[in-house]
């Protein structure tokens, strides 16, 4: 089991615990340091606090399951405004809202998009850029370099 999937199995429970979403785990390195992050939300944002009431228990668990090898620095935190969507329950809970699109190679000569999450099925999504249904564009999520809630709406 890869990293990011151990530690997201041990920090769901605390976030159903304490009301939180778990929007994602990633396990990268920067620089000469691991850090492993963990991402949280929940309605109307979260804030230090919840911060906080999920590193203390989630730092404890990790450090009695030792999942990880190697040394790493432990961040919780909120996704923020311009979150990156990764996963298939991301989009779900976005749809009807502004998402920017940037694919990996062009689509009739362009590479970014915006527009609002129409719909998602099976890795595939919808943006429409107005309300003409022609204005639907469909992608792939493997072809797209990142699909991420438009944080300039906010």
């Amino acid at each position: 089991m890869a990293t990011v999937d151990k530690v997201r199995e041990l920090a769901q429970p605390l976030c159903d615990e304490l009301g939180l979403f778990l929007w994602d785990v990633r396990f990268e390195k920067e620089g000469a340091s691991w850090y492993l992050k963990v991402l949280i939300d929940k309605d109307g944002g979260v804030d230090m606090n919840d911060c906080e009431a999920m590193t203390r228990p989630l730092s404890k668990l990790l450090d009695e399951k030792d999942p990880i090898e190697q040394s790493y620095i432990l961040e919780v935190g909120s996704p923020g405004l311009g979150r990156d969507l990764r996963r298939p329950e991301h989009f779900i809970v976005c749809i009807g809202d502004e998402v920017r699109v940037r694919t990996i190679r062009p689509v009739n000569g362009e590479r970014d998009f915006i527009g609002i999450l129409y719909s998602y099925d099976k890795n595939e999504f919808v943006i429409a850029q107005s309300e003409d249904e022609a204005d639907r564009l469909t992608f792939k999520v493997a072809d797209c370099s990142y699909v991420r809630l438009n944080d300039d709406q906010f």
